[in-house]
């Protein structure tokens, strides 16, 4: 009669001992890995967001989404720079829906893009002068005046790099 084969209780102890060393390795990346893509989401999102809000200048007699071209004084107005990127508009600012004749302009986003490190999508405008730091209150910052435009979120990347520094 043959022998039956088995593993050891040894042998089985010193494959989980294996595997629990490798899982501490390499769990720890992994878990980096999500900051790592969501502060490369917050670079290219914040890429696009400024490149957008250049086009809409450029298109609009050189004056930046937040204003109507005759007035151009304070902080702007966050509901006439949300509607002057997410719909059609004219060459003085004023919007309407998406295809309205005469509007022959825009849309630059579909919609404000959401921060992905903090989750929110509001735009905070900041008068001329200082702009303030970031403290997670919206997603973004942004100062007309200059066309200056800021992640309003907390915390550093991978590299050390401030998200407010992007």
């Amino acid at each position: 009669m043959a022998a039956k084969k088995a593993f050891t209780l040894v042998e089985i102890l010193i494959v989980v001992v294996i595997l629990a060393i490798l899982a501490a390795v390499v769990l720890p990346r992994f878990s980096n890995a999500t900051a790592i893509a969501r502060a490369s989401m917050l670079a290219d999102d914040l890429r696009i967001f400024r490149m957008q809000v250049q086009i809409y200048k450029s298109q609009h007699c050189e004056c930046p989404p937040g204003f109507l071209t005759y007035n151009q004084s304070g902080s702007g107005d966050i509901d006439v720079f949300t509607s002057q990127l997410t719909m059609a508009s004219k060459v003085d600012g004023s919007t309407a829906a998406v295809n309205t004749p005469g509007y022959t302009f825009g849309p630059y986003l579909r919609e404000i893009p959401e921060n992905p490190v903090n989750g929110m999508r509001t735009v905070q405008l900041v008068a001329p002068g200082a702009l303030p730091g970031a403290d997670d209150s919206h997603g973004w910052l942004y100062q007309p005046s200059t066309m200056t435009t800021r992640p309003d979120c907390t915390g550093a990347d991978d590299k050390g790099v401030n998200y407010y520094d992007y």
